[in-house]
């Protein structure tokens, strides 16, 4: 099956439309993402509407939430926010329209007497499709439904990424299409809506090709030129199911964003969700996928999540920032651990801090575990972590004596790595084993199985406090 031509028409408009029912989706923003990267190569509109017809599960801090999201990844739209609440007369205007044509029509049918007509079909070894008698016989007592008359025939639409697809309505049955004249339901709502923004592309999860054919037919009824359609693949965990936080997959954007994940390392990962440049490139940041981007390059099979991309991904931006920035951005995660407080310690004297560890630094969130060590007057820690290969106390002791000594001669104004370096490395290249004198350093001045070099982390900490642990790894050791 081949992809379809897209149709460059005078004025390219898509919309990004999510229901304020929950936090901004891993999958809702890579939505986001195709729709405004597909108005940018072609010079289009990126419409952000918000889809809040359900009025019992969309709330003002879900909107807020997604919102925020797509703002912090980047992805800011032309037109918008545009809320469904807020066009409750538009809608009524066709719904009306579709009752008086005789095209749609109210039902009173409870919801027992739907499931068991469903079940008599199935029982006869026919689709459960529930026929609804409402029309014939014109109640009106009690509170009803609206429902669409659905033309029995064969519907064919072009996706750009599956090409023609095509399905036999006759299966569908008559859909509910608003609870009432003031609540629309989403196929009927988004329907107009499209039509109205005048909306050139739909472009959205592969879960909602089902719901094109009644859209298809619906536009068609109301005598409106449906939009072409593009369906993105499902993003599956390693299961090979789709993504879901049952299967313990983090699924927020605020989630990761929590966890120190930078905008642009999310936004990079999840364009390759089902998209590629069509070369070995990794990395992109999101200038260069407006550049990049191409439909045909989208594929149809779905696309797996790799949370240890996202590591490797976020890991590499994070090694491109400047200092001084990452430094910014590692002080909430400083000050929610209680190391520091808020305003009380200068970016420059944290910077230094987080250098050491701006290589390993995966994501935002390990910073704390990583350098609390320079926070604390004292560290708790098992003496073992001294001993280098298995040497005893007493030997330990001695290697911490002869580091004592020797950096109790250097100058505090020479009391640089390099200096450290300089002074130490030929004692322990003496001793034939550089760990027996740099091993139980680190871990005097960390207090940590693996850390940092020595010479870097008593650089940061400086003379003083670099004397006073070695004073303190010395106490663990002595009966």
């Amino acid at each position: 099956m081949q992809k379809s031509e897209i149709k460059y028409q005078k004025e390219i408009r898509v919309r990004m439309a999510p229901s304020p029912t929950g936090p901004l989706h891993i999958g809702t923003a890579r939505t986001a993402l195709f729709n405004y990267l597909f108005a940018k190569k072609f010079n289009g509109t990126f419409i952000l509407r918000i889809e809040d017809t359900d009025k019992e599960r969309s709330k003002p801090e879900w909107e807020k939430a997604i919102i925020d999201g797509l703002h912090w990844l980047g992805l800011d739209w032309d037109e918008g926010p545009i809320r469904q609440s807020e066009r409750i007369s538009i809608y009524q205007k066709y719904l009306e329209k579709l009752i008086a044509d005789k095209n749609a029509y109210w039902c009173f049918c409870t919801p027992e007497e739907i499931e068991a007509q469903k079940q008599e079909r199935l029982s006869r070894g026919k689709p459960p499709i529930f026929e609804c008698q409402c029309e014939k016989k014109q109640r009106k007592d009690g509170k009803g439904t609206i429902r669409f008359k659905m033309p029995k025939t064969k519907v064919f639409f072009d996706d750009l990424v599956r090409g023609k697809i095509s399905y036999d309505s006759s299966l569908f049955g008559d859909m509910i299409i608003a609870k009432n004249l003031e609540e629309p339901l989403y196929n009927f709502a988004c329907v107009v809506d499209d039509f109205e923004m005048k909306i050139s592309h739909v472009i959205r999860g592969e879960d909602h090709i089902s719901n094109t054919p009644k859209q298809i037919l619906l536009a068609k009824t109301l005598g409106f030129e449906s939009p072409q359609f593009l369906h993105l693949p499902l993003i599956l965990g390693q299961n090979k199911a789709k993504l879901s936080k049952r299967s313990g997959a983090t699924t927020s954007i605020e989630d990761y964003k929590r966890q120190g994940y930078l905008p642009q390392a999310l936004i990079n990962f999840i364009a390759l969700l089902g998209w590629n440049p069509g070369d070995n490139r990794e990395v992109l940041s999101l200038a260069e996928l407006e550049k990049e981007f191409s439909v045909e390059k989208i594929q149809k099979s779905g696309a797996i999540f790799n949370a240890q991309k996202l590591d490797w991904l976020n890991g590499g931006f994070i090694r491109k920032m400047n200092l001084n920035e990452l430094t910014k951005i590692c002080i909430p995660y400083l000050i929610e651990a209680n190391l520091i407080q808020s305003g009380g310690v200068e970016v420059s004297t944290i910077s230094p801090m987080v250098a050491l560890y701006q290589e390993r630094l995966k994501k935002l969130s390990e910073i704390p575990e990583l350098i609390d060590f320079f926070f604390k007057n004292s560290l708790d820690f098992p003496k073992e972590i001294l001993s280098w290969k298995g040497a005893g106390d007493s030997e330990v002791i001695v290697s911490l004596d002869k580091l004592a000594n020797t950096l109790s001669n250097i100058e505090k104004a020479d009391w640089t790595k390099e200096k450290l370096s300089e002074v130490l490395m030929p004692i322990a290249n003496e001793l034939g084993d550089r760990g027996k004198i740099l091993w139980p350093l680190r871990a005097a001045l960390s207090g940590k199985q693996a850390s940092a070099g020595p010479f870097e982390i008593a650089e940061v900490l400086g003379k003083e406090k670099t004397l006073q642990r070695i004073e303190q790894a010395k106490e663990k050791l002595t009966p």
